[in-house]
């Protein structure tokens, strides 16, 4: 029996639930600006269902990583996501289906500069 205040919820077969957070600053090996992060994430949204899994799954995991922490996690409980790891770095499907994100499409790097600074830079 859990108690009201547990952190951890159960679905309908008694498997835990993780509750998600946001994931740990991630750095690039150089400065990148806010387009370039941009053409990142919709590279590897464009080519995510050529890893495998469901594509409903991946626009799940996407809608989760570009919502709010609240929303996030209705999304992905909605969709029946288990979530490994609870920053959605891993995480898989109800058929056993891996799903790998890198953190660069769930949090922005601390190192985004500006056009202006990226053109001083290089």
């Amino acid at each position: 029996m859990g108690c009201i205040g547990s952190s951890h919820a159960r679905n309908e077969g008694g498997v835990k639930k993780k509750k998600i957070r946001k994931p740990k600053p991630w750095a690039h090996t150089e400065p990148i600006t806010r387009a370039q992060l941009t053409n990142m994430r919709e590279e590897f949204w464009d080519t995510s269902p050529h890893y495998g899994g469901q594509r409903e799954i991946w626009e799940a995991l996407r809608a989760a990583a570009e919502a709010d922490l609240k929303l996030a996690q209705t999304i992905v409980d909605s969709a029946g996501v288990i979530v490994q790891n609870r920053d959605l770095t891993l995480c898989w499907d109800e058929r056993g289906a891996r799903y790998e994100l890198p953190r660069y499409v769930l949090r922005a790097s601390p190192t985004l500069v500006s056009l202006f600074q990226f053109l001083i830079y290089v």
